[in-house]
């Protein structure tokens, strides 16, 4: 995360925020993110969500590495499944398990910095999707760790249907022992899975190797949890143990039904990092 204070200007609508992230005391500073949503066109009581903090706090970091005090120009936020339809059908090189219908995506420039060394800045932290296609705008989200450029970009390849690219995130990336987690789905061409109760804390990339687990809540009782529809994959519930040792960990989601034979048996999500137990 950054300084925690970012300017934001939306080029089509010439909304504009200035938001502080976080209050005196390290606390998420709900109205900064209600603005930051506003900002975004993102919907957020129909959502009963913000755009995503990850993407946010990470926005913040790159802009104060790249280009300390410049506004976040925004030229595509949030886009809800119909627009991002209309794109697609228009020609736009709009994915259909795009990371913008979820919140969890934007494209932006910083006046004065070049795009490509952005880009480059952002590819070097292997920490998310960043895409350059060419002049001052960049894309960066929230979910799984990838870059592309225009001549490898595989929009309209096909590469993302029967879920095969399916991805899980959590919130933030630090937590501590028996704090409550939110893991969303992102990445979904179809619905209709369902997800195993038990969530597995793994020190593993793979997600081969489980050091701790957790019940999704509402799990109870239930040998597999239906996905039927996208609110019901961004509210996956759970508390981490309060036993759990400061590391680094992720967290893996296994599939109990799958609508696909491409879709993958599990998801394994971003690393996150349990500090010490709080006195």
């Amino acid at each position: 995360m950054g300084d925690g204070n970012l300017r934001i200007h939306n080029t089509h609508t010439e909304k504009e925020v200035g938001v502080e992230l976080l209050a005196p005391d390290g606390s998420f500073r709900e109205e900064g993110f209600r603005k930051i949503d506003e900002v975004f066109g993102f919907p957020t009581e129909e959502k009963g969500e913000h755009i995503s903090p990850r993407l946010i706090f990470m926005l913040d970091y790159f802009c104060d590495l790249a280009g300390p005090d410049k506004t976040v120009h925004l030229v595509s936020g949030y886009r809800s499944p119909e627009y991002n339809t209309s794109l697609r059908n228009a020609g736009a090189n709009a994915a259909k398990t795009s990371q913008h219908l979820d919140g969890m995506a934007l494209d932006f420039y910083l006046d004065g910095i070049d795009g490509k060394e952005l880009w480059e800045l952002i590819r070097r932290k292997n920490c998310c999707g960043v895409g350059h296609y060419g002049g001052k705008t960049i894309h960066l989200d929230s979910a799984r760790p990838r870059f592309w450029e225009a001549s490898t970009s595989k929009v309209r390849t096909g590469e993302s249907e029967q879920n095969r690219r399916i991805y899980v995130s959590s919130d933030f990336d630090r937590y501590r022992p028996g704090d409550p987690v939110r893991l969303s789905f992102s990445s979904v061409s179809d619905f209709g899975f369902g997800v195993g109760p038990t969530v597995f804390l793994v020190d593993d990339p793979e997600g081969k190797h489980a050091v701790a687990e957790a019940r999704l809540h509402g799990g109870e009782g239930s040998d597999c949890l239906m996905i039927r529809d996208r609110r019901s994959s961004r509210f996956l519930h759970l508390t981490l143990p309060s036993n759990l040792h400061q590391g680094r960990y992720r967290l893996r989601v296994d599939f109990c039904s799958k609508p696909f034979e491409a879709m993958p048996e599990r998801v394994v999500s971003n690393e996150i990092e349990v500090l010490k137990a709080a006195p």
